[in-house]
């Protein structure tokens, strides 16, 4: 099975951005649909983005649709999330997560595989 590990978190000011990375392990990720997920303090799972195999398709919510960009290099097993303009309230753990299935679910349940997350925190 595939193992993920999540790096680029940190604190950042409003309007900044990010670059989180995704690497995985023991397993070829184009098999997989990849997404981001993020968990404030308090908070369910929420969907921030997701990828199709063969990074054909992105999809976002609208929170973060325009400021967020999910992306994939198959060849190096990694999957990215660009962010920029963030908000405090981008403030989270981030999660990467692998779905064996072909297309994209918006639901925390629908992913395999899980990272150990990564903190953003934006100050105001």
């Amino acid at each position: 099975q595939v193992q993920l590990v999540e790096s680029g978190g940190g604190l950042v000011q409003a309007g900044g951005s990010l670059r989180l990375s995704c690497a995985a392990s023991g397993g070829t990720l184009s098999s997989y649909t990849m997404g981001w997920f993020r968990q404030a303090p308090g908070k369910e799972h929420e969907f921030v983005a997701a990828i199709t195999r063969s990074a054909g398709g992105t999809y976002y919510p609208d929170s973060v649709k325009g400021r967020f960009t999910i992306s994939r290099d198959n060849a190096k097993n990694t999957v990215h999330l660009q962010m920029n303009s963030l908000k405090p309230e981008d403030t989270a753990v981030y999660y990467c997560a692998a779905r064996r299935a072909i297309y994209y679910s918006t639901y925390y349940n629908g992913y395999d595989f899980w990272g150990q997350g990564t903190q953003v925190t934006v100050s105001s």
